[in-house]
């Protein structure tokens, strides 16, 4: 497992954090403290993977407004709420959208067609990138320690905690 990891680890990284990456980077921090990857890297990487994949987004919804909408139809009541976000936020609902489930694919798409200037939404999307990066690394990274010591101890807990959290998530986010 630990040459898989060495191996594919941070291509697996780069390619689950072009669509989100949370999870994907917490867990490579967690294995940077073990040593089997690198956290500056780690961050690096996922850091990347996420800015292009919100840039392609939102010039996906620039470029191709019809397919845009009509792929995000589907998602009526998130779709409204990233319009709130944006209304209330403004720019900053880019550095927010990078923490929160469910709307984090929604707000690219959402600027990308309205009238959003392309330069500004890049740089709030750098920043926020570079801000989620280190954040979720780093924290990941010093947990690593409190997470591996707990995990073989607690391990029927967290599925338990894991299994709420997940069906908490999905009933408030179907009430919206």
């Amino acid at each position: 497992m630990e040459d898989l990891i060495k191996e594919w680890g941070y291509i697996i990284l780069f390619l689950y954090s072009f669509g989100g990456g949370f999870l994907a980077l917490a867990a490579a921090g967690v294995l940077s403290y073990t040593g089997d990857l690198n956290i500056v890297l780690s961050i690096l990487v996922a850091g990347s993977a996420n800015f292009i994949g919100d840039q392609f987004l939102f010039y996906l919804a620039r470029k191709n407004k019809l397919y845009a909408k009509e792929m995000m139809q589907k998602y009526g009541r998130k779709v409204a709420l990233a319009h709130l976000m944006m209304r209330r936020y403004g720019s900053y609902v880019i550095v927010v959208q990078k923490y929160i489930y469910g709307i984090k694919t929604l707000i690219p798409l959402a600027m990308g067609l309205t009238k959003y200037d392309a330069k500004k939404f890049m740089l709030f999307n750098i920043l926020a990138t570079v801000l989620w990066g280190v954040v979720v690394g780093y924290a990941s990274y010093f947990m690593g320690e409190v997470i591996l010591t707990h995990a073989q101890e607690y391990k029927y807990y967290g599925v338990g905690i894991i299994l709420v959290i997940v069906f908490g998530v999905s009933v408030y986010l179907k009430r919206i």
